[in-house]
């Protein structure tokens, strides 16, 4: 049984007289369980939909849907599905007392996997979810592999009744289903050779794997660090060998590189970042793999409509992960716009020190470090660093945030999206949120910051 949350005017499902608390029973006389059944069922132009109101009153639409007329009807959230794993590199749990409830679920839920792009590790699936999957085509999805020996995965899950990942993806993949993969690196358990035989094995299925990224383990530091540590540079190195050597041969066999590391991995490697034609369509970018160069193509495609920021001095906020990369980035800009452009690195005092990433910034550190800053005409925050509501992780609002710093502060994902869109080089408005992508947070989670548990930082 599904709810209403809302109901759009002017839609089809205002003109039925569906109000927010309505159940939605049943559509052609199958029950709905979730949105999924939701969209899928309502899709055609006409079909029976069952109701119950607020009042206890079952009502029978017989609904005929003019073309292009939306449902508008919103559903409250899903209940998520749970991770009923515990891997001991699981970012949720590395999470410190205090925070917001939701920021502590561990979610391991297809449906979020086709709908946002949250890794699941597929290991939770009943005969009725298989089935869902293949009925509805939900394609792709996103695989937390980490690793396609059955021993050692079982023992990377913490769950001795994972099945045997390359026969389940196989199966799917004979039915149309197709997938993006990751393996989160732990150095001595799924590295060297283990990573060898993953990406072979995930090569082997074919088209089906469309592609696979390697991602180094991140813990906070409140994580079980006793059990899992983060990979040393040479580590870094050799792993990037193994993805270098596999993406050269789907290069030659398949015309693209197929397998990525992630940026973060270049990073603690010491190695340069691919160049931007590398990552093709960056489908993994919201899991840290060529979101350096995403960013830097999205400036580009935006530059001419840059505003005049001469004599602007505007101060661009991140974590500790993108500030040796982040100058290359502002230089176009600066360039462009005549602005300066002042690079203001934070690190994290709520996880630690080593979580580097921009979408795990706690507002109160971005606040500390902003407070004296009366020099700056402006700040660009990362958009990636709220939730939906504008919330940061450590529960400070955005609005709250710029009422208490002595400058205007804006929210931006590519720095082209605040620039252009709100007035912003006159410095007049105050917070403002650039367009969010197709893996916006689903919860009360910020931007991928928490996307998924089998990621140690998916996002730089």
């Amino acid at each position: 049984m599904i709810r209403v949350q809302s109901v759009a005017p002017d839609s089809l499902g205002a003109e039925l007289g569906l109000t927010p608390g309505t159940e939605l029973l049943a559509v052609n006389g199958r029950a709905l369980e979730d949105f999924l059944d939701w969209e899928f069922l309502t899709a055609e132009d006409r079909f029976v939909l069952a109701a119950r109101t607020g009042t206890g009153e079952e009502i029978e639409y017989d609904i005929e849907r003019p073309e292009g007329l939306a449902m508008g009807v919103t559903l409250e959230p899903p209940r998520i599905r749970r991770c009923g794993n515990h891997c001991d590199f699981c970012f949720v749990d590395g999470n410190p007392q205090g925070l917001r409830s939701p920021l502590y679920i561990r979610d391991d839920d297809y449906r979020l996997s086709f709908r946002y792009g949250n890794f699941a590790t597929l290991t939770n699936l009943k005969p009725w979810d298989v089935a869902r999957i293949v009925e509805y085509r939900l394609s792709p999805l996103y695989v937390s592999v980490h690793a396609t020996d059955p021993t050692i995965r079982q023992w990377l899950l913490r769950n001795p009744e994972a099945p045997d990942i390359i026969p389940q993806l196989r199966w799917f993949a004979q039915r149309g289903i197709a997938f993006h993969a990751q393996v989160v690196l732990v150095p001595g358990v799924n590295d060297g050779p283990a990573l060898e035989r993953t990406l072979g094995d995930l090569y082997g299925l074919g088209a089906a794997v469309l592609s696979v990224s390697v991602v180094p383990v991140a813990l906070t530091e409140f994580s079980k660090r006793e059990l899992v540590r983060e990979p040393t540079v040479p580590e870094c190195r050799a792993a990037l060998a193994t993805v270098d050597r596999m993406a050269t041969r789907a290069l030659a066999e398949r015309g693209g590189p197929w397998c990525y590391g992630a940026d973060d991995l270049y990073l603690q490697a010491g190695e340069p970042l691919p160049a931007a034609e590398w990552y093709g369509d960056f489908e993994q970018r919201e899991n840290g793999v060529g979101s350096v160069r995403f960013l830097q193509t999205r400036i580009a495609a935006a530059i001419d409509r840059l505003p005049d920021l001469a004599g602007k001095r505007v101060g661009v906020v991140t974590g500790r992960a993108m500030g040796p990369l982040m100058p290359q980035v502002l230089a176009d800009v600066a360039s462009t716009t005549g602005g300066c452009f002042e690079l203001i690195v934070i690190e994290n005092t709520l996880f630690g020190p080593s979580v580097t990433t921009a979408g795990l910034l706690p507002g109160a550190a971005v606040e500390r470090a902003l407070a004296d800053r009366r020099d700056l005409d402006f700040v660009l925050l990362p958009a990636e660093a709220v939730n939906d509501d504008l919330v940061f992780v450590d529960d400070v609002s955005a609005d709250e945030l710029g009422a208490r710093v002595p400058m205007p502060v804006h929210l931006s994902h590519d720095f082209a999206d605040a620039l252009t869109e709100c007035g912003i080089g006159n410095a007049e408005c105050g917070i403002a949120v650039g367009t969010r992508s197709r893996h916006d947070a689903h919860l009360d989670i910020p931007h991928s910051a928490f996307r998924n548990p089998h990621s140690g930082e998916p996002n730089t």
